[in-house]
């Protein structure tokens, strides 16, 4: 009796784009994780091998000179699938799949994989730059252009002054950083719900749609999201953003009123009522969330 072939694993890239959905276009792949965290060791070391976000031990391959590690999984799925993140690369695979077809799909997309890696490792350099410090003086950015905190407000009031950029917080010069953390990033919010409250308005009566309702968000990943019964959530850290940013988020989340996906037909519509959304989209892959100060 003749013995059925082994069926051959297929492999597949898992297109999350740091999991922000305003940016999954045909075509597109995922850009996240770090070098460190998946352990690519130059060759001849033996590194410790690092361990999985749930404590189990990650597997190891040697690449010409140098190691991967990575997370694997096993699943009802029918192919090979990766994904990479802050906690390194992940392989979820079909449960028949032997271990030499995994590291063969691996050894296949190792460029695709090292050069996510690397680019994951730069996100990370770039993250540890822009901490504020919490104290008088302190510069955060609003509506792209920074703005310099001052405490002690003769007027026991918050203030902002858009002629001279600055906002004056009622707090004494010894006041904690987490307490005038705490004002300014209050003020903050509030300018985004009033402002995002106002862009959605011009855009909904541009495109004549109708939303349910809208929130603001603090979603690590996402800019913004809209469901399918109208309700449209905006991550508040957008106020960091020139207007025209602001707008394209916006535009793009009521358009989803229109076209819940993101095909051609989706991106007509943000056009219609955006036409610049390519440069601002352009700017948001550039910086996502992570990117933003420390606030």
């Amino acid at each position: 009796m003749q013995k059925s072939p082994t069926p051959q694993p297929a492999a597949a890239l898992d297109n999350r784009q740091l999991d922000l959905p305003l940016f999954a276009e045909p075509g597109s792949t995922l850009s996240s994780p770090l070098p460190s965290a998946s352990g690519a060791t130059p060759h001849g070391q033996q590194p410790a091998v690092p361990l999985a976000p749930d404590g189990s031990k990650l597997r190891s391959l040697v690449i010409g000179s140098r190691t991967l590690h990575y997370a694997l999984k096993r699943s009802a799925r029918r192919s090979i699938g990766f994904a990479i993140d802050g906690t390194g690369l992940t392989i979820t695979a079909p449960r028949w799949v032997t271990l030499a077809d995994i590291e063969t799909a691996i050894t296949e997309k190792q460029r695709w994989i090292f050069t996510k890696l690397i680019e994951w490792q730069t996100r990370v350099e770039q993250r540890a730059l822009p901490k504020v410090d919490w104290k008088d003086g302190a510069e955060v950015p609003y509506l792209g252009q920074p703005v310099r905190v001052t405490l002690g407000s003769p007027h026991g009031t918050l203030a902002f002054s858009a002629e001279d950029s600055t906002l004056q917080v009622p707090l004494p010069l010894q006041a904690d950083p987490q307490q005038i953390k705490d004002r300014v990033q209050g003020w903050l919010q509030s300018e985004a719900k009033r402002l995002f409250g106002e862009r959605l308005a011009v855009y909904a009566e541009k495109l004549g749609v109708n939303y349910r309702a809208y929130a603001l968000s603090s979603a690590a990943t996402r800019w913004g999201s809209c469901s399918s019964d109208g309700k449209i959530r905006l991550n508040w850290r957008l106020i960091h953003f020139p207007l025209s940013i602001i707008d394209y988020v916006v535009a793009h989340e009521l358009a989803h009123l229109r076209e819940m996906n993101h095909s051609p037909r989706f991106w007509q519509t943000v056009e219609s009522i955006f036409p610049e959304f390519r440069e601002a989209r352009q700017t948001l892959k550039s910086h996502p969330p992570e990117l933003l100060p420390t606030l």
